[in-house]
């Protein structure tokens, strides 16, 4: 199975992820997010197909260091397949799930 390539459109205050977000797609993402999250507090996961733990990690990651910069950071689109994750990690806590 071809697997989703990561990309992203950085809109502030908006970080739009389209595709997977895996351990083997987000290292770019990573390398690059404290430039792409400069001036957003919203990021918007409705255009990922896939999410596996290492995704669900760096979410988790960029909600923490937002949260030390003051910012409260917003994750939007959660699908159900993301929330089912969530549940499964006990995160609901760190990551609202409406």
């Amino acid at each position: 199975m071809m697997k989703d390539a990561l990309s992203w459109e950085h809109q502030p205050p908006r970080l739009i992820l389209r595709g997977d977000l895996d351990r083997e797609t987000l290292l770019p993402l990573w390398n690059q997010r404290q430039a792409l999250m400069n001036q957003v507090n919203t990021v918007d996961l409705a255009g990922l197909a896939r999410v596996d733990s290492a995704g669900l990690a760096m979410l988790v990651h960029l909600l923490g260091e937002a949260e030390q910069e003051g910012v409260t950071l917003a994750l939007t689109g959660i699908t159900d397949r993301l929330s089912t994750l969530i549940a499964l990690y006990n995160l609901q806590g760190i990551i609202p799930v409406n």
